[in-house]
Order: structure tokens, then sequence, then C-alpha cells
């Protein structure tokens, strides 16, 4: 996480934006007003879709209990099998 105040940032707006999105990092902007965090659009997404899939009721209890499962009991794979 890169931490830099808005003049700074200001000065190297596009080099920031571009490591931003290219290597998924962040930056903390430190105003006078407060703090602000500049995410990359897939980061943004998937905390989107974290925060989704944890509101589903049940559904973490699930991944839980499929982590428990014995995977030598699980059937193989059958690709002609009909749904």
């Amino acid at each position: 996480m890169t931490v830099t105040n808005i003049s700074v940032l200001r000065s190297n707006l596009f080099s920031s934006i571009d490591n931003v999105i290219e290597y998924n990092d962040s930056i903390t902007v430190s105003t006078k007003k407060g703090n602000a965090i500049i995410i990359s659009e897939d980061e943004y997404n998937a905390m989107l879709e974290t925060i989704y899939l944890i509101s589903q009721k049940g559904l973490v209890e699930k991944i839980k209990e499929g982590e428990e499962e014995d995977i030598s009991m699980m059937p193989t794979y059958n690709p002609n099998e009909e749904w």
C-alpha cells in the first residue's frame, strides 16, 4: 500500500493510477479533511462479490461443511451424467 498526500498524488496521478491497476496496489491519500483510498476496479469488484457472498444466509456454513467432507468418498466425475 502506498501512502501519499494530495499534492504528491496530483503531480504523479497517471503513474500512480497505472500502479494501482497493473500491480493491484492501493493508495492512501492524506488530505486536510481526512484520508481516501484508491483501489483498482478489479479489487473493488472482488470486495463487492465477497460482501455479497458472505451476506448469503447459510452459504459460509455450507462451504465450511464442504471443507470437512472426505474427498475419497465423493463420486468420480462423469461427463455423461444426466442432470
